[in-house]
């Protein structure tokens, strides 16, 4: 193939299968190029000039000719690439330079600086030395006997003159060069070019320096710290004797921590002593003894119970005090109004949310009375159960409200009130409620009180009495400044600027809030974020509530509130103490927990064989019942279960294996499954999980609300004496979705049956996080516009509670029914 020209295609052969493109440059102007492929050769003309052949094949798509502008076009791209990259690999050499250079430059400042640091050391190890020789040389000069100075310049001619046989003092040696040279030095002279005292090895070496060389010890010495040096080594600091505090026990790395040790040392004086140990490990107090005193400390030895040192104990000084509100504790029998007379103080109705109509719970109100004066009021149950929560309440009141009835007489609860208050050793005021009936003696009430040493102003005593009326409001005034007044004469005082310390009056475990602790602040101030400690548990505090639910920064003396932020539920009485950090709470409270651990070992622990024995006789002659109770607030748990202990003889027993706060879980279920035993929840409920595993396990749950009830049935099931029971069987369970206002019938709930069956004729209960929160009657069942009297599982309702309005979505209404069955002991 040949172009039109006539001229010869350009080295390219005919054998060539590859394609491949040479170009070649002459003066500027470009050649003919040729594109060889595997089955022909196009030559390519020079620029300006096209072939008669390249004219007739623009029209043919497949021609594989370029141009020379394309040509030219990736020509020069190419060299504007390599260009660039011949740029970019100098930048990078002189980038690359210039860091050498960096650490060169970095090195040389670190070495010089080094360099300087020797030179200085040394200079000032050479003034020391030369000031101690100078030293040395002045001491022997004073003890040497004294030679005759050298006669001055004026006294020469005269010495010259003296007479033949006259005696010549002898001359003075003459200084060696090397000790002028040493005189010389740190005074700012510069004798044989030697600066800043430095003596290099060269001039050592050769014998610089006037004569003068160095030491084998001082080079010795020099070689020693530049070793030391390279090693990281530093120079020896002079030993630092430390107070060590040892406990009892004390790991071996906390040890290391409060001598300054490695841990490594101490571990290995231990294995030295024969004792394998980790610095995980814990070492009793003589062992740590001898540790520290091989390291040279001294010892301080201290007790567990010292950790309890950090709580402020100081006595507050009387220029800090102020005034405080009074604790007033409302005490009596049963159903003598004693939450009626507080309800109608406080305008409130608490007693409608009581179950029975009866409290069982300690409450903590604050009251502003019509004249400003602010008042704690404290409202303890009555019944005898609770004797030691009402203990509790006079322990932390400064004054004692005692209702008795008038249409009643001093009952045994009363009697135990009176006790409580005058082992307080607190004030009391006689309110003597129900003035109003027509039974009312109020007159053989006073001459009652006088069987127990309580002689009231009526009777020319010096106990306050006023007659009142919890349903009419008469005599709540006079009761009011009768609390005044002899609050105004006991001058209550506090500090309310120092950690707050306080008594839990309830603590309960609630499923959204987690532990909640009702708390009575008697010194300084509770603020939110302050760390605590109380009984075996330590927190801090989340939030702050109030008696109306309202949330609160502070709490000053006097206040009750409601503390969020525990890591568990305290026991009601513990002593609440605001401590500065979590370390010392949280060390407090496991010092606490152990110390119980080990008073509750002891206390169970039989010691001798006697004891032993006389135990397993016991044992196989006493029939016991073992029961597992849950409750919903720690205060009712503990009541239930001093109850219960006191049912029995010699031949029946009840025995609690386990007692706790919350909702009834499936660990409580595996418990009593375990022990043979059932599970009484008071107020609570159990969850799904608990529920499910009681029905395949086969546990019995028994429910209460009043602790009446839950007494006489333990006690009829521990003495044989049982009659019928009233058993409940529930048949059906309903979630609340939307509650409606309707006039005339009150708050609907929306409801879907999700369990069983609503019937209009069963009993109910609503239940907000698995806690009874009202049991009545329905006072309508609708299903669409219609009265029903049931409603399937699956199927939308409306419900009503007979005298209740407090619903809320998301609530489960809980359907029962009861009935009578006869039941013998197994």
């Amino acid at each position: 193939m040949s172009d039109q020209d006539g001229k010869k295609p350009l080295g390219l052969s005919g054998g060539a299968r590859s394609g491949r493109v040479n170009q070649s440059f002459s003066r500027g102007r470009t050649k003919s190029v040729v594109v060889e492929t595997k089955r022909k050769r196009v030559v390519m003309p020079k620029p300006g000039q096209q072939s008669a052949a390249a004219q007739n094949a623009e029209g043919n798509k497949g021609s594989k000719t370029v141009n020379d502008a394309e040509l030219e076009r990736r020509l020069r791209a190419l060299q504007a690439a390599k260009a660039r990259e011949a740029e970019e690999e100098e930048r990078r050499k002189q980038q690359e330079k210039e860091r050498e250079e960096e650490r060169a430059r970095r090195r040389a400042e670190a070495e010089a600086k080094e360099r300087e640091e020797r030179e200085r050391e040394e200079a000032i190890r050479a003034k020391e030395e030369e000031e101690k020789r100078r030293r040395e040389e002045a001491e022997a000069r004073k003890n040497a006997p004294a030679e005759p100075a050298a006669p001055s310049p004026a006294e020469a001619p005269q010495a010259d003159k003296q007479p033949r046989g006259a005696s010549k003092p002898a001359p003075q040696p003459a200084r060696r060069k090397e000790d002028d040279d040493r005189s010389g030095r740190g005074k700012g002279g510069d004798r044989g070019g030697r600066r800043s005292g430095k003596l290099t090895v060269n001039q050592a070496l050769s014998g610089g320096e006037g004569g003068r060389q160095r030491s084998l010890a001082a080079m010795k010495r020099k070689q020693e710290r530049a070793r030391q040096k390279a090693m990281g080594g530093s120079e020896p600091r002079e030993k630092i004797v430390r107070d060590v505090q040892v406990p009892e026990t004390i790991v071996v790395s906390e040890l290391a921590n409060r001598m300054a040790e490695r841990a490594a040392d101490v571990v290995k004086s231990l294995m030295q002593m024969g004792m394998m140990v980790t610095q995980n490990q814990s070492i009793d107090a003589d062992t740590a003894e001898l540790i520290v005193e091989e390291f040279g400390h001294k010892i301080v030895r201290v007790s567990d119970a010292d950790v309890e040192d950090v709580i402020d104990q100081v006595e507050d000084k009387e220029e800090d005090l102020q005034s405080r509100p009074p604790v007033i504790t409302i005490m009596g029998h049963v159903d003598h109004g004693k939450t009626s007379l507080l309800d109608k103080i406080r305008q409130a109705n608490v007693v409608s949310g009581e179950a029975g109509g009866i409290t069982q719970h300690i409450g903590a109100y604050q009251v502003t009375t019509e004249s400003g004066a602010v008042l704690t009021f404290l409202d303890t149950p009555g019944h005898a159960a609770f004797t030691s929560m009402r203990a509790r309440g006079a322990q932390v009141t400064d004054i004692v409200v005692l209702v008795v009835a008038a249409d009643d007489q001093v009952m045994p609860q009363t009697v135990e009130a009176i006790n409580h208050a005058k082992a307080a050793n607190v004030p009391m005021i006689v309110a003597i409620n129900k003035v109003d009936k027509p039974a009312a003696d109020v007159q053989k009430v006073r001459t009652d009180l006088l069987q127990h040493e309580v002689i009231v102003e009526a009777l020319s005593g010096d106990v306050q009495d006023v007659e009142v009326s919890a349903m009419t409001g008469q005599g709540l005034p006079e009761l009011l400044e009768a609390i005044a007044l002899q609050a105004e004469i006991l001058e209550l005082k506090a500090n309310p600027d120092r950690p707050a310390e306080g008594a839990v009056i309830e603590a309960q475990l609630d499923v959204g809030r987690g532990p909640v602790a009702t708390v009575l602040v008697q010194k300084g101030t509770l603020r939110q974020g302050d760390v605590f400690v109380v009984g075996e548990q330590w927190g801090k505090v989340r939030a702050l509530m109030n008696d109306k639910g309202d949330r609160v920064s502070e709490a000053g003396p006097s206040v009750p509130v409601e503390v969020l932020g525990l890591n568990g539920t305290p026991e009601a009485g513990d002593v609440l103490n605001v401590v500065e950090t979590e370390a010392q709470a949280r060390e407090i409270a496991e010092y606490r927990e152990q110390a119980a651990k080990d008073k509750r070992a002891a206390a169970g622990a039989a010691t001798t064989l006697d004891q032993l024995l006389a135990k397993a006789k016991a044992d196989e002659n006493v029939a016991e019942l073992p029961i597992v109770v849950k409750a919903d607030v720690q205060g009712s748990a503990e009541a239930i279960v001093q109850a219960l202990e006191k049912i029995g003889n010699d031949e029946v027993r009840v025995r609690v294996i386990h007692y706790g706060v919350g909702a009834i879980t499936e660990s409580d279920i595996g418990l009593a499954e375990a022990s043979g035993t059932p599970v009484i929840g008071f107020n609570v409920r159990a969850n799904a999980p608990a529920r499910s595993a009681a029905n395949q396990k086969g546990v019995e749950i028994r429910y209460y609300s009043v602790i009446y009830d839950l007494v006489d049935d333990v006690k009829a099931a521990a003495s044989g004496l049982l009659g019928a029971e009233i058993r409940e069987n529930f048949i059906g369970y309903a979630q609340i979705k939307e509650v409606f206002r309707v006039s005339g019938v009150g708050n609907v709930a929306g409801c879907l049956v999700t369990e069983g069956v609503a019937r209009r004729s069963a009993g109910v209960r609503l239940l907000r996080d698995d806690v009874v929160i009202h049991e009545g009657t329905l006072k309508t069942l609708k299903r669409f516009k219609d009265e029903v009297k049931e409603v399937q599982s699956g199927q939308e309702c409306g419900m009503a509670f007979e005298n209740y309005d407090d619903i809320r979505p998301g609530d489960v209404i809980e359907i029962f029914e009861r009935e009578e069955v006869e039941r013998t002991l197994a």
